[in-house]
């Protein structure tokens, strides 16, 4: 695995928080990380983005990279055309990606939202980016009601564009999870056809850096994801 893209199946689901989490993993193992955001929307242009706390989250142990920035919190081509900022283009994105890949071991990708997310010219998508990089992509779900049609939906466009998926991460784990919780965790595998290989905790974005390396190898195992293990 050198590209993992990471995706939601909505906004607002922890995909930030897992990208750090499974950054964290890696670099705690000694491999050399690169983050990518194709698009950032949403943030002033003097103003922290995902990258900044993906960054803070890894104690400033992985490379960060952002390639378009809009003000306007909408999808990417939506911000881009009312910004009057020039549209991302596929190609420029996998071009960027590969570049990374050549000088890191792993490279991890962030969507926008949801993985058909329009993020640029053409109407292109990070399911795009991950075919064209024959890269695996994990999902990022919530727990509640509502996560089973998302997931499943997410889950079937991802094999539709013919991108594996590299499994299920709830982003957001709440401390009592109720009874919709608990049966969704346990539904999640039957109803997408792919396994849950993690849990971040509800809250984990607020931790410390020292805190969040600590407890990111037990949220996402190694024996599950297919990252190294803590070395």
């Amino acid at each position: 695995m050198t590209v993992l893209c990471v995706t939601g199946t909505s906004t607002e689901v922890g995909k930030t928080v897992v990208t750090a989490a499974y950054a964290a993993v890696a670099a705690a193992a000694g491999l050399r990380v690169a983050v990518c955001k194709p698009a950032q929307t949403g943030v002033a242009d003097d103003a922290p983005g995902d990258l900044a706390e993906i960054a803070r989250l890894t104690g400033h142990r992985v490379h960060t990279v952002e390639l378009a920035r809009y003000p306007e919190p909408l999808a990417p081509d939506t911000a881009a055309r009312r910004s009057g900022r020039p549209p991302l283009h596929l190609p420029d994105v996998v071009i960027a990606v590969r570049a990374l890949a050549d000088a890191y071991d792993l490279v991890l990708v962030e969507g926008a939202g949801g993985l058909l997310v329009r993020l640029g010219a053409d109407g292109f998508t990070l399911l795009d980016v991950a075919a064209a990089l024959s890269a695996p992509t994990v999902v990022v779900a919530a727990p509640a009601l509502g996560t089973l049609n998302h997931s499943a939906l997410t889950v079937a466009a991802l094999q539709a564009g013919g991108v594996e998926c590299a499994g299920l991460v709830i982003g957001a784990w709440p401390e009592q999870p109720g009874l919709a919780e608990r049966c969704n965790l346990q539904d999640l595998p039957e109803v997408t056809g792919v396994p849950v290989v993690g849990r971040i905790p509800a809250g984990s974005g607020a931790l410390d850096a020292v805190a969040f390396g600590e407890q990111a190898a037990r949220w996402l195992p190694a024996d599950r994801t297919g990252l190294p293990m803590r070395s």
